[in-house]
């Protein structure tokens, strides 16, 4: 049996160490599944997932240069169900600090071709630059003092 990049196989696991669990497959050839491929949640101790003589199905993801095959179990596991989302109960609109369903910032850029959005963008770009300089060359003192040389 050739092994593929992406063939599901069954396999035993026959021994774990801290970043992944060996697991033997079919015709005698042993794949490792690293510990970020053990299941889709975060793992920080493999055990609590697998012990040594459980059978996995296994998808094999990688087969380097040297033959090691990379297994994954998670890429096989069907994915977690989304968290419920928790609703906001309804507050009086005097305590709500933006009221509901409103835009913020209109849609400017509606009807305007890349060139205008481009040339309006420049423009308000270098009114902010020299908005800037002007701040900062005013905390600097303007520079008057520093010319005369008088520290």
């Amino acid at each position: 049996m050739q092994f593929e990049v992406g063939a599901v196989l069954e396999g035993k696991v026959t021994s774990i160490t801290k970043f992944g669990a060996f697991v033997a497959l079919p015709e005698g050839k042993t794949g490792m599944v690293h510990i970020s491929e053990v299941a889709p949640t975060f793992v920080r101790e493999i055990r609590d997932h697998l012990k040594e003589g459980d059978e996995v199905r296994v998808k094999v993801i990688n087969i380097d240069a040297q033959g090691r095959i990379n297994l994954s179990i998670k890429q096989l596991a069907p994915p977690p169900a989304p968290a419920p989302r928790q609703r906001q109960t309804a507050r009086p609109a005097a305590s709500s600090p933006r009221p509901d369903r409103f835009e913020w910032s209109p849609r400017r850029t509606e009807g305007l071709t890349f060139e205008d959005m481009m040339s309006r963008f420049k423009q308000d770009s270098d009114e902010k630059i020299s908005t800037l300089k002007k701040n900062a060359d005013g905390k600097r003192g303007g520079g008057s003092y520093r010319k005369s040389g008088r520290y």
